[in-house]
């Protein structure tokens, strides 16, 4: 009898650790266009339970840091620059940060070149070896392995992608827009705007490398304009967006070879709306759970949800929400799933929305916050000192 109390009274302890560890609210690094309104990276405190922001603070100052990618450990930041010209090279760069989890502030490491010019991507693989990174004005990819101080290291794999596609406008060369790896942690994609195609490539953690897939790419429509690419928890499905004519094609994933299978396209724009020139897509996401998927809609100003059919991977569409702005380029839902955090970037705005877990529907939370020409998000969970 005695040992059952105590054995209880340890179990509820254990509880009440678990619960007090619980995190109240996490850092959200927000990457923007640098100009006017903004200087870099910016920092802000989302509370899990209400969904309000705190004030958005400098946390490093830095040109264009459009995209951004934290290690899975939360110790590392990376950055693009999306800039045309690096060390007096025609090339941006990326920048590489150490995370203050106490007071969210970031301290650069070192710069390298992203190997072209106008990178506008990169990732950490899930390991957190290396940063990869894609640049959109040259039409490449390069790879930089993270060394044992977070700095960057130099590249130990560039790819330069060649081709064209049909819109005279957009697609007269290659233009990588983003590239990340698998959950397997051995394939890499990039969706390609100018080639019409998301490009397949085996990635080596250990070396690190890149090398071509067999098949190579997967073609999406002629015109369609892939922009960025989502991949399910299980590796079994991905979803591209597909930037000029505003599409969502989801594919079944081969793990053995990393192959993609177009299973479906629809259009990522609600029911009766029709494709304008004005309209383009941003951003793709999957919740936690894999049970929704979102997009965001530029020109009409929204995030359209999908129920995803866990069997087959399909998507049904489920409903739109306007992003109460003005071009919504990026967003990201926090690691818990219950809120989605959207940037206006031609309103200067970030917007919280509460996720509802059942329906996947978005309902605003908190009040929105000034931030200039936000573009992308990414977590990390307060250290309490």
């Amino acid at each position: 009898m005695v040992r059952c109390v105590a054995s209880i009274a340890a179990l509820l302890g254990s509880l009440a650790v678990v619960r007090a560890a619980a995190p109240t609210d996490l850092f959200v690094y927000i990457g923007t266009y640098t100009g006017a309104t903004s200087k870099g990276i910016y920092v802000t405190r989302l509370n899990l339970t209400t969904g309000g922001l705190s004030e958005p603070r400098l946390s490093a100052e830095t040109p264009n840091p459009s995209f951004l990618a934290v290690r899975a450990a939360e110790d590392y930041l990376y950055a693009v620059n999306e800039v045309d010209s690096f060390d007096g090279q025609e090339t941006g760069s990326v920048s590489a940060f150490r995370i203050d989890r106490t007071s969210g502030m970031l301290f650069s490491l070192n710069q390298r070149s992203s190997g072209g010019p106008g990178p506008a991507h990169l990732s950490v693989d899930p390991k957190g070896r290396a940063v990869l990174v894609a640049n959109y004005g040259g039409g490449s990819v390069e790879l930089l392995p993270i060394g044992k101080d977070g700095a960057l290291g130099a590249p130990t794999s560039f790819i330069q992608h060649t081709g064209s596609s049909v819109n005279p406008e957009r697609q007269r060369e290659p233009h990588a827009h983003q590239i990340i790896v698998d959950p397997s942690d051995r394939f890499a994609y990039v969706a390609d705007l100018g080639l019409d195609k998301v490009m397949i490539y085996r990635f080596d953690g250990a070396k690190p490398s890149l090398t071509a897939a067999s098949p190579a790419s997967a073609p999406v429509a002629p015109g369609a304009g892939p922009r960025h690419v989502t991949i399910s928890a299980s590796g079994r499905f991905a979803y591209v967006i597909n930037e000029l004519n505003c599409t969502i094609t989801a594919f079944e994933r081969d793990g053995s070879t990393g192959a993609l299978k177009a299973i479906q396209t629809l259009s990522s724009l609600p029911p009766g709306v029709a494709q304008e020139k004005r309209f383009s897509t941003a951003e793709i996401a999957l919740s936690p759970a894999g049970a929704f998927l979102y997009g965001s809609n530029r020109g009409h100003n929204s995030i359209s949800v999908f129920a995803v059919d866990g069997t087959s991977g399909k998507l049904t569409y489920v409903a739109n929400t306007p992003t109460q702005g003005k071009t919504p380029r990026g967003f990201a839902i926090e690691p818990g799933g219950g809120f989605l955090i959207a940037g206006n970037q031609e309103s200067d705005s970030v917007v919280v929305f509460r996720i509802d877990r059942v329906t996947g529907t978005l309902t605003p939370a908190g009040a929105p916050v000034t931030v200039g020409a936000p573009v992308d998000f990414k977590f990390v969970h307060p250290v309490v000192p």
